[in-house]
């Protein structure tokens, strides 16, 4: 993961690109985020910031992150994320990261947690083909067989069975930034992305 910002999905909308073109995208609160600790190779092994983002009362936080978060200053954050960057050195703890990190037209990675559907069948959460839906047929949406006959005579690790979908952390990669609002920290990017309205979402830099 690159050097990147904490944000949050506001939700979608349609806007014109420079070129006039009519496009769909998702408006992101993008930081500005604070850099709450630069981890080393000398300490920790390799290079990252851990940046924290929205607003919350210290004294509402436990007592082992308060103690954290004083190192940057008497501020307290909802949530703090890790991104790792070989550019360490041009940061200090206490500095705060922006949307100047971005540019319009930049490919940028968004990675966020899908939204929860609770539980699905096979054809809903791996696409399985449904069975004939006539009269005579018994068979419609069920799982079908899971077995392996006499032998191994039992269901094989990893089996797509029915179960929990959503609530899992998803990357979409090569998201065009259409356009950024500098004041406001909002951020324009094309199509869709991982998560719900309101959901928190890191954007990264594209990694080679």
């Amino acid at each position: 993961m690159a050097l990147g910002l904490i944000g949050k999905k506001l939700g979608m909308t349609q806007v014109f690109s420079t070129e006039g073109e009519f496009v769909s995208v998702t408006v992101i609160e993008a930081g500005p985020c604070v850099v709450m600790q630069k981890k080393t190779l000398g300490n920790d092994g390799y290079t990252a910031l851990q940046l924290g983002f929205g607003q919350k009362k210290l004294e509402k936080l436990n007592k082992p992150l308060q103690g954290h978060l004083k190192k940057a200053g008497d501020r307290g954050f909802l949530f703090l994320r890790e991104f790792r960057s070989a550019q360490v050195d041009a940061f200090s703890v206490g500095d705060q990261v922006s949307l100047d990190i971005f540019e319009s037209g930049e490919k940028v990675e968004i990675i966020g947690t899908t939204k929860g559907k609770g539980f699905a069948g096979n054809i809903k959460r791996w696409g399985f083909n449904r069975g004939p839906m006539s009269h005579g047929s018994k068979f419609h949406r069920v799982v079908g067989s899971i077995g392996s006959s006499a032998y191994p005579s039992r269901v094989f690790k990893g089996k797509k069975m029915p179960g929990h979908l959503g609530v899992e952390k998803q990357t979409a990669k090569n998201i065009k930034i259409v356009d950024k609002n500098q004041a406001e920290n909002i951020i324009l990017v094309k199509g869709a992305v991982p998560g719900p309205k309101n959901g928190i979402i890191l954007i990264c830099k594209m990694t080679d």
